[in-house]
């Protein structure tokens, strides 16, 4: 759509009729020059502003009007846009160890395919924040850094496979991981004085620690240090025996995920259920509100270089017309 950023420009269309009709013409105040050709002069302006003053009014009324256009500055704008702001860093550590396959959750769900889409909800509602995604299990991966592309994030999280990072759990490099990202990427300088460089790190998994370099104690510590406060979610129901007898989903060290949260100033959460994880993720969201909401904008392009060129172009006839008036038929 067509909109005019000084409008009030417009005031000036009537200042030429205006000051033709409130200024009076001068008047030479000596005495009277006398030349002899002065009657063919006379008479030779006098033919010619009688064939173009029709022209050259309307020449000049042009003119103005596309210079009192292109003074309003009329621009075109475009459809509204959503353009994010940066508020909350937000990082989700996600388990993908072999454990994550049981089907213990609801509807025969496995328990990644639970998480995949409650979390996938829950990166959907951090509108301005900038998410990053983990995926851990032997060891660490950063399958999404920081960024406010969420869609991109949920795409990848959706695509996250049992097993991709191997069978067992590094819960301490999954941290120690999170540590050395924040440290590669600080938040920026108009971020660093307000709440909005907040950073927090969601930690979900199925198991305990069994893998990795780091003792998660010690990761926690460091996460302390470094102002990176962690919630840790317990996830999937309690153990049960196979057909064999043998005891699967189980092992769950709640004890540890307690500290690393209590450490960290965070909180510890447990889920068993689908419906159990949505409000986790519903009590993080209060607790860790977005800082940051989508702000709309309006691409605009400016057009006032047209009817000023128009103008322009309109100016060389119109001085034409006056050279001819001044020579004479």
């Amino acid at each position: 759509m067509i909109h005019f950023a000084w409008p009030w420009m417009a005031l000036a269309l009537p200042l030429p009729w205006l000051a033709m009709r409130m200024l009076q013409p001068v008047r030479p105040d000596g005495g009277a020059l006398f030349l002899p050709f002065a009657v063919d002069v006379a008479d030779g302006a006098a033919s010619s502003a009688m064939a173009q003053p029709h022209w050259r009014s309307l020449l000049f009324i042009a003119m103005w009007s596309l210079l009192v256009v292109a003074a309003t500055r009329p621009q075109w704008l475009g459809e509204p846009m959503p353009q994010p702001t940066t508020g909350r860093r937000v990082l989700l550590a996600v388990d993908v160890s072999g454990s994550m396959e049981t089907d213990d959750m609801d509807d025969n769900k496995t328990r990644l395919q639970v998480v995949q889409k409650v979390a996938g909800d829950f990166i959907r509602e951090r509108s301005g924040d900038q998410v990053g995604l983990i995926l851990f299990g032997s060891r660490p991966y950063l399958q999404a850094p920081l960024t406010s592309d969420l869609e991109t994030v949920q795409h990848f999280l959706a695509e996250a496979v049992v097993g991709i990072a191997g069978t067992q759990t590094a819960i301490g490099d999954a941290i120690g991981l999170a540590l050395k990202r924040l440290r590669d990427d600080p938040p920026d300088a108009d971020a660093k004085n307000g709440a909005q460089s907040q950073t927090v790190l969601i930690l979900l998994t199925d198991g305990q620690n069994d893998a990795g370099m780091m003792p998660p104690l010690q990761a926690a510590k460091l996460a302390q240090e470094a102002g990176l406060r962690i919630y840790t979610i317990g996830v999937g129901g309690p153990p049960r025996a196979d057909f064999f007898g043998n005891s699967i989903g189980g092992g769950l060290d709640e004890d540890t995920l307690q500290k690393i949260a209590q450490a960290t100033g965070g909180g510890y959460f447990r889920a068993k259920s689908a419906l159990k994880l949505e409000q986790v993720y519903r009590r993080i969201n209060q607790l860790e509100p977005a800082a940051g909401r989508d702000q709309w904008y309006r691409p605009r392009s400016e057009w006032f270089c047209w009817p000023l060129g128009l103008a322009l172009l309109l100016s060389v006839p119109a001085s034409l017309l006056r050279g001819r008036q001044w020579s004479g038929p």
